[in-house]
């Protein structure tokens, strides 16, 4: 008999149609400030919203991690409801959001495993179908959460940042930083570590070059072993996406290519135009 068990993650993750539509995901929203005004992400303002504000606005965006007693509440309920828990949430080392989340099933004094991503967007989707896929299998709620924090460490990410200018305003740079790199064009690209840290990658000085990087990180590890899913996430940028699609078709040919939106949080820091690869080997 299958394990019931109930999915927790939070607004970070890339929503696929598996994830959005499952009875038993369900998907706590960060929050995102702006100057004196609070929002609950995808709940009371949308992506388009938030880029919108981002476009127009001088004023500086900020998220944070939801509250533990939004968590202490969900776990009391879903406790009456399944045999098990497990959380899948954004990297510790990038948020407050797992801190949260256990001090939450604290106050509940309810049982869950968490699990730490150690990454963001697609990274935690994929985490997410991939526990989905074993639950079905027939594998304990135990037993699936040692699985995810095994496949955590084959995660790999390459993050060409859209606008240093939100990076600026959201404290990310200083202002010599941002002068430079904005006087030079510079194209950073951020990379997110095993142990989930983010990494200050390379900084080229053109999209197209940046662009060829993304390319040659993919193709070098396709050619060490093939990769079944690449997510290529962007920044309210679709067409350039779909572009950059057919390029990524080129070096993983027998790769499942998903396309979709950065989740609204990283929007906030890296800003639109924003481009990332993620998938994970093996």
């Amino acid at each position: 008999m299958m394990t019931k068990i109930a999915w927790v993650t939070d607004s970070s993750v890339f929503p696929s149609e598996r994830v959005k539509n499952h009875p038993d995901v369900h998907i706590v929203p960060l929050a995102i400030h702006f100057d004196n005004e609070t929002y609950l992400d995808e709940v009371t303002i949308t992506k388009s919203e938030v880029y919108s504000r981002l476009a127009s606005d001088k004023e500086k965006a900020k998220t944070s991690q939801p509250p533990a007693g939004e968590f202490a509440k969900l776990y009391e309920a879903l406790n009456e409801k399944y045999d098990a828990i497990i959380s899948v949430h954004l990297a510790n080392e990038l948020s407050g959001t797992i801190a949260s989340s256990r001090s939450g099933a604290e106050i509940a004094e309810v049982d869950i495993h968490l699990v730490d991503s150690h990454s963001l967007s697609a990274g935690i989707t994929e985490l997410l179908e991939y526990g989905l896929d074993l639950q079905e299998q027939g594998h304990s709620g135990e037993e699936i959460a040692d699985a995810l924090r095994t496949r955590v460490k084959d995660f790999e990410n390459y993050i060409l940042i859209g606008s240093l200018d939100q990076l600026y305003r959201g404290g990310r740079l200083s202002s010599a930083q941002f002068y430079l790199g904005s006087l030079l064009k510079i194209k950073p690209i951020i990379h997110i570590a095993p142990n989930g840290k983010l990494n200050e990658g390379e900084k080229v000085r053109s999209m197209k070059k940046a662009k060829q990087s993304l390319l040659d990180k993919v193709g070098a590890a396709y050619a060490k072993q093939p990769i079944k899913r690449i997510y290529l996430m962007h920044g309210n940028s679709e067409a350039e996406a779909r572009e950059f699609e057919a390029s990524l078709k080129e070096v993983a040919p027998t790769s499942e290519i998903i396309v979709g939106d950065i989740s609204t949080v990283l929007a906030v820091h890296a800003g639109q135009g924003t481009l990332a690869t993620l998938w994970y080997n093996n």
